[in-house]
């Protein structure tokens, strides 16, 4: 079984936060600090949990004025593994103790982003001063670096999983969208993941404003062309005619779905499902598809579920056949749970069902 996440922030790492703090600060008190770090309550605390337990008792342990404590920060920082989740609590104390510092705190964000990330604490400064962060982020998505572009985007992210909603981006994203005019072409696949994202969360609220942004931006560049499909992923699944035209994925007048079927019709949750089937085209000219399944799962309660799962893109030439055979696992995860009863798995051809067969799990 592969170990907690929370478990990154272990013994070790609390000894070497104490130790080299107090190479660089004589008056740390090193076993105050572990004691506050290993309470009654460490063993049970989330990864979010401990991270802020940190930040918490190095506030109690460090200087009470702010600069003088980043500055601590800012010393060791490289002693720590870079991009790593284990380096949070350094932009996180920036988040808890810096936001009457407003200068200081947007060097030390811009400096911890290059070793960790501050996606999630440049999000209290949003709510703060908006027209203020927002500027700051503009500027930062022109920077030489990689990490500080893509603080630019992830930061202002309306839905950043793991971070507080921005309510007021959620509500208007266009003050975001000159930030992600900076980094439509970035040489950079990590920052245009993140404009990709940006999009796709704005695209769960206000589509049409993401469909005019991919007509304008698609076709002109081949960085922007990923960053664009991967931002319409989520109109994608739910068969927007309008973001299928854009990939080319249109009229399926012509093509058909034969031959499917399931292996069997009853499994065991733990189980996989195995099934096939073959796509047909009549079509004059080669036809681009987009191939999906759905399983419409039985919840907890007797209520229905449906999850979309991508198979392909591909495209199709006349009287030529495609054949699929699948698996699909009926494993519990973490991120989902199966109930025995009946379900329904569904073949969808751009975004157009196409066939349902119905199977029972126990």
């Amino acid at each position: 079984m592969a170990e907690a996440l929370k478990n990154i922030y272990n013994h070790d790492l609390i000894l070497k936060i104490a130790n080299e703090i107090s190479k660089v600060y004589s008056d740390f008190n090193r076993d105050t600090f572990i004691e506050k770090i290993f309470d009654e309550k460490w063993e049970e605390k989330t990864l979010k949990e401990r991270m802020r337990h940190i930040t918490i008792s190095l506030g109690e342990t460090l200087p009470n004025h702010f600069e003088e404590a980043i500055e601590i920060l800012t010393k060791i920082k490289g002693q720590f593994p870079e991009n790593s989740l284990s380096s949070i609590f350094f932009p996180d104390f920036v988040e808890v103790y810096g936001l009457e510092s407003w200068e200081r705190s947007m060097e030390a964000l811009e400096l911890f982003t290059q070793h960790s990330t501050s996606e999630f604490a440049v999000r209290p400064f949003i709510v703060l001063d908006q027209e203020r962060m927002m500027a700051q982020m503009l500027k930062w998505s022109t920077s030489s670096n990689e990490h500080v572009r893509r603080l630019a985007s992830e930061g202002c992210r309306p839905k950043l999983p793991w971070g507080m909603v921005l309510k007021n981006l959620k509500i208007d994203p266009t003050p975001i969208l000159p930030i992600l005019e900076n980094l439509k072409e970035d040489e950079s696949l990590y920052v245009r993941k993140s404009v990709a994202n940006n999009l796709n969360d704005i695209s769960k609220d206000h589509p049409n404003l993401v469909l005019e942004l991919a007509k304008e931006w698609y076709g002109k560049n081949p960085h922007t062309n990923w960053i664009i499909k991967h931002a319409c992923r989520t109109l994608l699944k739910k068969g927007n005619k309008e973001a299928l035209t854009i990939f080319g994925f249109q009229s399926t007048e012509a093509i058909t779905i034969a031959n499917f079927q399931l292996y069997t019709d009853q499994i065991k949750i733990g189980e996989d499902l195995n099934f096939s089937f073959e796509i047909l085209s009549s079509a004059p000219s080669p036809t681009k598809i987009r191939i999906e399944f759905v399983i419409d799962y039985v919840k907890s309660k007797g209520n229905r579920s449906k999850k979309i799962f991508k198979i392909s893109e591909n495209t199709i030439e006349k009287n030529k056949t495609l054949t699929y055979n699948k698996v699909h696992s009926f494993k519990d995860l973490s991120t989902r749970k199966h109930y025995p009863g009946q379900h329904s798995i569904s073949l969808f051809i751009n975004g157009l069902e196409s066939g349902t067969k119905d199977f029972f799990l126990e």
